[in-house]
């Protein structure tokens, strides 16, 4: 049984509160990751294009508010 495998049979035989927890550290930890992710594609330039477009579209009068 692979470690992946272990980790599904011990979370399926979780009580709800127990699962509960569970659910609400992963989707923090989720997050996280999310939010590093982001910050480093930001510093490695890699949304710069699109940054870019949404300010040209903007300076063109393209935009609306909402």
């Amino acid at each position: 049984m692979s470690n992946l495998e272990q980790i599904e049979t011990a979370i399926l035989s979780l009580p709800s509160s127990e699962f509960d927890q569970l659910r609400l550290w992963f989707l923090d930890l989720d997050y996280e990751r999310w939010d590093k992710q982001i910050e480093q594609d930001i510093e490695d330039g890699k949304l710069e294009a699109l940054a870019q477009e949404a300010l040209a579209e903007f300076e063109a009068g393209h935009c609306r508010e909402i």
